[in-house]
């Protein structure tokens, strides 16, 4: 099996960066502020020819009795830790040796076999000096390291490689699968319902608006066949977003919109569908994604209002009829395993495959039966069409005039070719292209021909007409 590391630590002490520089990437939030990674994140790491699992955690604080966000956070990492084959402790060297560093050491010593103490921010100074107060911990000897540089990184990954069985090459078989992105507002049970899902306590849950600041990508497998479900921070109004990292977390959302195959909005049955519903909404119909909207916490309503919630929605929704609606509960179960049933289904749509021939027959059939309009008593024509990619699904049509095709007539073809190649929970995107005429250039060069002639004949009259004034 290849090797799972993870990296824990107090908060604000680089753990997320280190995170990032081993797996070559931006996936972990970044901010110069405590307490801005909760969840546990998870990546392929990279250092030189060696290949493994690391885990990004969230800070480790003092558990107390009482309900917190703070215990929350610190069982998700403590939960990272019994997972993992090794264990990076980070410290923050520029802080020296804490009593929280002291606190830590007697609850990580019991639970890693190989737990190594990575000494960070040592950047100019000098390793040794840095080091020295961090031998009283009593764990592997103190590796100093600069996460942000990379500086004594290699090393560190070298010698915890060293103690553990040799990791499998992972080649490319690395994520695969649909990968399904949970999107809404906050506080609707975005991350309810992939705890649900996964059918463990996944990912961190809080009675609070905003608990969930990163977009976490779990790989799992459900009847045989893979998956990757990502867990995004809530997106609110503009206008309320003031916070930096709030920003932050809404950018890296939009971008795991991008990056999907399909969108699983959740909306509160409660509110109906908000403002911010419809935007996110807009965003998801723009961007061409396959969309299934889950409205949840279903359960506890009564007939009459389970009857006039569902009028809402047919009512409200009228603008997406492709979309997979269903009504859920992801805190009980009720009616997430249907969730797949579509999300299989539209796994197919995305993936279909069909011939250019058939395609244009079925483009000809719709201009036959609804040809396009008339523009300066000239009908626009509409000669062939062809597969133009598959995430986002998209058809490109050939023709004359395409430019002036109205939005009314692209959305007849869009709608009328979903409903041909019977496609579920899936847009298609229709682009046009303008034909060239193959004779412009021949007439450009007969004009310009032409005018130069002209001239040349004016020139040989003002000649002649020169010679017989002299004569």
């Amino acid at each position: 099996m290849i090797s799972v590391i993870a990296i824990v630590g107090r908060p604000n002490v680089g753990k997320s960066t280190l995170f990032n520089r081993l797996t070559r990437s931006r996936n972990a939030l970044v901010a110069d502020q405590p307490g801005v990674t909760r969840d546990r994140q998870y990546g392929i790491g990279q250092c030189g020819e060696l290949s493994f699992i690391l885990i990004d955690t969230g800070g480790l604080f003092e558990t107390s009795s009482s309900a917190s966000i703070e215990n929350l956070i610190t069982g998700q990492s403590l939960q990272a830790v019994r997972e993992a084959d090794a264990v990076i402790w980070l410290v923050d060297g520029r802080d020296g040796l804490t009593v929280a560093d002291e606190t830590l050491a007697t609850q990580l010593r019991p639970l890693c076999k190989h737990l190594y103490l990575a000494v960070n921010k040592t950047e100019g100074l000098d390793a040794d000096i840095v080091t020295a107060d961090f031998h009283a911990l009593g764990v592997s000897r103190p590796y100093a390291i600069s996460a942000q540089r990379g500086s004594g990184v290699a090393t560190l990954i070298e010698d915890i490689f060293s103690a553990l069985p040799k990791p499998i090459d992972l080649g490319d078989e690395t994520e695969h699968g649909l990968r399904i992105t949970v999107l809404g507002r906050p506080n609707v049970g975005k991350s309810t319902l992939v705890n649900r899902i996964l059918g463990e306590e996944r990912m961190l849950i809080f009675d609070q608006p905003g608990t969930t600041r990163d977009s976490i990508a779990v790989p799992f497998e459900r009847n045989g066949k893979s998956y990757i479900l990502i867990d995004t921070a809530g997106v609110r109004r503009r206008a309320r977003v003031t916070d930096t990292l709030e920003k932050i977390s809404v950018i890296k959302t939009l971008q795991a919109i991008d990056n999907t195959d399909i969108v699983v909005l959740i909306v509160d049955a409660h509110d109906s569908v908000t403002e911010q519903d419809a935007a996110l909404l807009g965003l998801v119909v723009e961007s061409g994604k396959s969309l299934i909207i889950a409205v949840n916490k279903w359960d506890g309503l009564e007939s009459s209002q389970r009857t006039q919630i569902r009028a809402q929605f047919d009512r409200k929704l009228g603008f997406i009829d492709y979309a997979c609606v269903h009504y859920i509960s992801a805190l009980h179960g009720s009616g997430v395993g249907e969730l797949f049933e579509s999300i299989d289904k539209i796994g197919k749509s995305i993936a279909v495959k069909t011939s250019t021939s058939e395609l244009t027959a079925l483009l000809n059939r719709m201009v036959e039966s609804h040809p396009p309009p008339m523009i300066s008593r000239r009908r626009i024509k509409l000669r062939y069409a062809h597969l133009g990619g598959h995430n986002p699904l998209r058809i490109i049509i050939h023709g004359n005039q395409t430019e002036h095709v109205p939005q009314s007539y692209r959305r007849y073809l869009s709608n009328t070719f979903r409903k041909q190649l019977k496609l579920t929970g899936t847009p298609i995107l229709i682009e046009f292209k303008r034909g060239t005429n193959p004779y412009k250039n021949v007439a450009n060069q007969s004009s310009r021909n032409k005018t130069a002639r002209s001239k040349m004949q004016k020139r040989r009259r003002s000649a002649r007409h020169a010679r017989d004034s002299v004569k």
